[in-house]
């Protein structure tokens, strides 16, 4: 069965997805005993197709475009892409593979999307095919469901994605299913035995995996078939009239139920990997079931954890209640992304803003880290699994983590004045020098105007006395003091003070170290943040004269004040 790799075009920018990028034949030896989570998968990939002697693989991702793409759609498909790139390496990049993102987009909506201009215009659309709603947003595309399509191929194809995208209303309309409805027709009595016990009894005497078009209204029925004639491929039932109609399963007339759809997909496309979420896996063995009662091998599957919202609940389509693939760009780049769908798939996470700036910082760590390593030890490294083995040398001199401070004590208008800080701090790096730091200061700016809120304390009189002795330690600095002395003098002055000493822990001198309470203090009261980075870093970065200003400023009184 062949596929089309389709490109399209939206406001204007012809998008197309890339082709598979080579592999580092150096890295095929170190694969074959790496450990992390897609080369563990991938093994299993490589003992089913030495079992079957298939000489491709395929990967599949499903997609339901009912609302506009969220993250974790995106994840799926950044997730296989991971497992078909260490299966690549184990095999030696000697079997071709393919991933196929599939849209369902037959499906009837069952309910109209929160996040849609008009609710009311969508109503009398309800229970038709998705690619049979009109686009509610534009006039750009055929349909609400072309319309979600689309949304997810511009994110994948900007992304630099290789796959092939396949959309039901095609498939089934086109006849490329037909094969396997016409042996789903003869085997239903086979697909009812499997589905039956898994619903109720009520449900039991209404089911049918085969949910006809109606020719009247357009709408995807539930209702009982009355009829299944696998000699002739049709079905006959009641349509909304009350009249009896036969269909063919053939040509788009009829689709499948979701359960029965999963497993005849992966029987009539010979898919031999799909990863899903959680909440499929109650129902995977039923998928399998169908799969191989119509002919086919069920493929292995990984189970993830489901993302969550700020309040903990799981992200849907429907609601928007999670980020959307453009807002994470609004605030960083498509590896920060790109790593967060890496760590730790199986740990259910929360998917919103204030993850992305420790995403972004780790992912330099990362990639700094990369380096410095050797082949084996790079096959572990998540920039690995992000890049898919194409990692970027990129040198960042200042963390996210500091550009957000550095943006919450200088209250920047422009780019321009964050550079003005990181010039005077790393001499010889400019926009030009560093793009990536460039792009960085970007997001730092709209992160900071969007999110972070300021919160100052007045100082009491020991944090007083601590900030005013913090300011001479400072003033008998050198100009250009390095993070590390700024950093010491803080901790010396901190360790004089009985409140900030932790017994715990030893200083170099042997006396107490210095308790976390000191440093959150500093970040409190002269910046309005509960935590920050190393306070040495943000002061060398924010700059001595700077830094006693904001001491200054504290002491008088001006940010509880101006709060």
């Amino acid at each position: 069965m062949q596929h089309t790799r389709h490109s399209f075009s939206l406001k204007g920018l012809t998008l197309s997805p890339a082709p598979l990028p080579p592999l580092d034949p150096a890295f095929f030896d170190a694969a074959q005993t790496a450990r992390a989570w897609p080369f563990e998968e991938a093994r299993k990939l490589v003992k089913r197709l030495e079992k079957s002697g298939k000489g491709e693989a395929v990967f599949e991702t499903g997609y339901g475009p009912s609302g506009l793409p969220h993250i974790g759609t995106f994840g799926e498909v950044a997730r296989t892409t991971m497992v078909r790139t260490a299966f690549r390496l184990l095999t030696r990049d000697q079997i071709p593979t393919r991933l196929i993102c599939f849209s369902d987009d037959l499906d009837g909506m069952r309910k109209i999307p929160d996040n849609v201009p008009s609710k009311e215009a969508m109503e009398p659309h309800l229970q038709k095919p998705l690619t049979s709603v009109p686009d509610p947003w534009t006039n750009e595309f055929d349909s609400f469901g072309a319309h979600n399509n689309a949304m997810l191929r511009r994110f994948l194809d900007t992304f630099g994605f290789n796959y092939e995208f396949a959309s039901a209303t095609d498939y089934y309309r086109s006849g490329k299913f037909d094969a396997v409805l016409l042996r789903a027709a003869e085997r239903y009595d086979d697909i009812m035995k499997v589905m039956l016990p898994t619903l109720g009894a009520e449900r039991q005497a209404t089911y049918s995996p085969f949910l006809p078009i109606s020719p009247i209204s357009g709408r995807v029925l539930y209702v009982p078939m009355k009829e299944v004639d696998a000699k002739n491929g049709t079905v006959t039932f009641a349509d909304e009239d009350g009249s009896d109609t036969t269909l063919p399963v053939t040509g788009g007339h009829v689709k499948m139920q979701w359960k029965p759809d999963f497993g005849m997909r992966w029987a009539a496309l010979d898919v031999d990997f799909e990863m899903f979420g959680k909440d499929h896996q109650t129902n995977a063995h039923v998928y399998d079931k169908i799969c191989e009662i119509l002919g086919g091998k069920a493929p292995e599957h990984y189970v993830f954890e489901l993302f969550l919202d700020a309040e903990g609940q799981k992200i849907s389509k429907s609601k928007g209640n999670g980020l959307t693939i453009d807002e994470w760009l609004t605030y960083a780049g498509n590896e920060s992304l790109g790593l967060y769908m890496f760590q730790k798939p199986r740990t259910a996470k929360r998917l919103h803003f204030d993850v992305i700036p420790r995403a972004v910082d780790e992912y330099f760590a990362h990639v700094a880290a990369y380096q410095k390593q050797d082949t084996a030890a790079r096959l572990e490294n998540p920039a690995f699994h992000v890049h898919y083995g194409k990692v970027p040398e990129v040198d960042m001199p200042v963390t996210f983590a500091l550009l957000l401070n550095l943006a919450t004590a200088s209250n920047p208008e422009t780019p321009d004045v964050m550079w003005g800080y990181i010039s005077a701090y790393a001499p010889g790096v400019s926009p030009q020098t560093h793009p990536h730091l460039d792009a960085l200061v970007g997001y730092a700016i709209r992160y900071f105007r969007d999110f972070v809120q300021k919160t100052y304390r007045a100082p009491d009189e020991v944090e007083r006395g601590a900030l005013e002795a913090l300011s001479e330690a400072f003033a008998a600095l050198p100009d250009d003091a390095t993070n590390e002395t700024i950093q010491n003098a803080a901790l010396d002055v901190a360790r004089t003070i009985e409140r900030y000493q932790d017994h715990t822990k030893k200083s170099p001198t042997g006396g107490p170290g210095v308790s976390v309470e000191f440093f959150q203090m500093l970040y409190s009261v002269l910046i309005g943040q509960e935590r920050g980075p190393r306070f040495g870093s943000f002061a060398a970065l924010y700059g001595i004269d700077n830094t006693r200003k904001l001491i200054e400023d504290a002491l008088a009184g001006k940010f509880v004040k101006a709060g």
